[in-house]
This record gives structure tokens, sequence and C-alpha cells, in this order.
């Protein structure tokens, strides 16, 4: 028992400290806020950097009330711990949610990712009952190819979840990267071979903005 309280004991000392490294992103982020709150019921971009660089986001889906809140390097368990600074805040009425990509980059196991995107789930089911979430699937890139197998297969659980479930929606954009022969397209990352160049981000914006003309009514 008492090996069990101190496991228990060091990994809530481990996640706080490590959720500490986002905390001056999150604080800019209520800084912005204090300028100048965003009003309620426009679409929330949260999640990792593809999000985070995502600096044209604004004009990419243009005519949709956007707010972007991604913060690089996060992962959902981010997302979860975050929630009330970063999500139920803002009212809404539409939620796209990026992550996973980093969580299993970072060793976290396919089931881990759907408990996770699960715990969100319910969040926002509990605080925003009123908001619809488009899980934006997990993209491939050329630096985590080794992952391929893992990100398809999280991808599936959370579609299986986002159909049997009212109010959640899977986008699915992995599958927009792809040549006809099955390729990885080559010439839509920057130089890390991870995250996403003009090119790429136009493949994003166009997929986003499909499913929006579809889900999202202003």
């Amino acid at each position: 028992m008492k090996k069990l309280l101190l496991t228990t004991l060091s990994f809530f000392i481990y996640y706080l400290s490590y959720s500490q490294n986002f905390i001056s992103e999150i604080k800019a982020f209520e800084r912005q806020d204090s300028l100048s709150m965003p009003a309620s019921d426009q679409i929330l971009l949260v999640g990792s950097s593809t999000f985070r660089f995502w600096v044209t986001s604004k004009e990419d889906l243009l005519g949709y009330p956007t707010i972007n809140r991604g913060f690089g390097g996060s992962q959902m368990s981010d997302v979860n711990y975050y929630f009330d600074r970063i999500v139920s805040k803002y009212k809404p009425k539409m939620i796209l949610v990026y992550e996973g990509d980093n969580d299993l980059s970072s060793g976290k196991s396919v089931e881990t990712v759907f408990e996770d995107f699960k715990i969100f789930a319910e969040k926002v089911r509990s605080q925003l009952p009123n908001s619809k979430v488009g899980y934006c699937s997990i993209r491939p890139s050329i630096a985590r190819t080794n992952m391929r197998d893992k990100q398809v297969q999280a991808n599936q659980l959370i579609n299986d979840f986002c159909k049997k479930n009212k109010g959640f929606y899977f986008i699915d954009i992995y599958k927009e990267y792809f040549l006809p022969n099955g390729d990885l397209m080559p010439d839509v990352f920057v130089a890390d071979k991870l995250h996403l160049n003009k090119e790429g981000y136009k493949i994003w914006a166009k997929a986003t903005r499909k499913f929006l003309k579809k889900r999202f009514k202003s």
C-alpha cells in the first residue's frame, strides 16, 4: 500500500511539473484575453504545434469566427489539464482539437491517447453541453514515419467514438497527405520534416473548410 501511494505521489508531482512547462504560453493567452476577451460561440482551435504554427488560420478560415489556442509540444492530457483556462472559458460553438501526435511520439500507447480523448469529451459534455467537437486526425509526417501504424490505430478508435456520440466529429486529414501511389507527400513539410509548410497548411485549410461548411452554422 505504501509503495502504491509513493508511486501515485511521484506520478502526480511529475505530471504537475510537466504541465507547468506550458504555463508561460497559457499566461500569454490570458494576457491577450484581459486586453480583448473573444466573443462566445466562435470556433476554438486547441492543440499542439500544428495549430500553434498555423499563423494564417484566420485568413485561411476567413468567414468563420475563430480563436487559435494552439500551444507547441502539448498533448491531449495537457489540454485536459488546462481545460478551464483555454477551452471552457471561451464558450465555443465548435471546438477543433489536434492532439495525439506528440502523445504517441513521447511513448504513450494508443489506448492512453484514446482514454485521454474520452476524458476531454467528458469535460466538454459536462461543461460545454452545447459545443460540438471536431477531432482533427493525427497526421503523418516524414519525421515520424515509424509511428504511422499507431497513428492509424488511434485515429480509428477516435473515429469510432465520434460515430457513436452525438456532437463529436472526426475530420480525416491523415489521408490528405498521401499521393495517389500511396507515398507521403515530400514537399509539404518544413526542414524538420515534422511541421507543415505553406503548402501543407493549404491542404489542412481545405479539409477544415470542407468540414465547417457542413457542420458549422453561424
